[in-house]
């Protein structure tokens, strides 16, 4: 439902997409992830026809951005509603800007995300979470075929990106195509298919299974052992290592084929009290993500 080829914007004379491809079917969840200024937000804009593109072209639902506006909604990183309506002004402002005035539809929305109850507040005095399910709800007033969502669970709890996520699956069941932009980990996870963008290039694409064997090469070892600075410091100095990582007792490091672990032990034990045991280990999301946005990134 969605097929772009070959976008390309700049501005200022600064390439910030350069050459972004990807298809997104029905009933699909496609995660479109990359570090801050990657050119998610300007690569969802073309697609939405926000922003011109310089080169390229893209298909909604068999048609051009132009023809196919009816065909999609779209959820803004910020809150884009008018926060002097009140919540059922502006669902029936969406809904009528669409030729839509069923009046059943946009009650079952308000059920559905929560919002009857504050259908007379007005948008503005709402919480950043239930901000976030108006926008959505008024995205889907026209019931569109393609859905468009920048970051959609930025900032909100935990429980609300939880129930937000279970409303992603179940719009995906009912044959809609949705593009998410985000930068959690755990929600890239929850996608169907994945494209890393790093520098406004595309540099991994597949499902969350297939991408975490995009390291070309490179491989995994994980060990045990508190965060130290000055094993960092030496392990980042060693010939070959990409990435070192910590998540909490656990240290990460990505590494190219000629590093063994025979290197790796010996560096930590020159400066760790206790034996440090490392481990050859698969790449998860986190190891591929950084590893590969960080090749990308122009060098200072």
């Amino acid at each position: 439902m969605i097929e772009a080829e070959g976008l390309h914007k700049s501005f200022g004379g600064r390439e910030v997409v350069k050459g972004v491809s990807l298809s997104v079917g029905g009933g699909q969840i496609f995660g479109l992830l990359g570090p801050n200024a990657a050119g998610k937000t300007t690569t969802i804009r073309m697609l939405c026809g926000i922003l011109p593109h310089d080169a390229g072209a893209v298909q909604i639902a068999g048609a051009s951005v132009e023809k196919a506006r009816s065909h999609f909604g779209y959820v803004a990183q910020h809150f884009g509603q008018y926060e002097e309506l009140s919540v059922w002004e502006n669902l029936q402002f969406y809904a009528r800007m669409y030729g839509v005035h069923d009046r059943q539809r946009l009650h079952d929305l308000l059920e559905r995300y929560g919002l009857e109850r504050f259908r007379r507040h007005l948008a503005g005095t709402l919480s950043g979470g239930y901000q976030r399910r108006l926008a959505l709800a008024c995205a889907l007033a026209h019931d569109p075929e393609v859905l468009f969502l920048d970051e959609p669970t930025a900032g909100i709890d935990p429980l609300t990106r939880k129930l937000l996520w279970d409303d992603f699956y179940q719009l995906a069941a009912e044959g809609k195509a949705l593009l998410v932009t985000t930068h959690y980990m755990e929600e890239a996870q929850r996608c169907h298919q994945l494209a890393f963008l790093a520098a406004g290039e595309v540099v991994a694409a597949g499902t969350p299974g297939t991408i975490r064997d995009a390291l070309h090469g490179a491989q995994v070892y994980r060990a045990e052992i508190s965060y130290d600075p000055a094993v960092h410091a030496a392990l980042r100095r060693l010939p070959g290592i990409e990435l070192v990582n910590q998540f909490g007792d656990e240290l990460r490091v990505v590494a190219n084929a000629g590093v063994l672990l025979e290197a790796l032990e010996a560096e930590t034990q020159q400066l760790h009290a206790q034996p440090v045991a490392w481990e050859r280990v698969p790449a998860n999301l986190e190891d591929v993500f950084i590893a590969l946005t960080s090749r990308a990134e122009p060098s200072s």
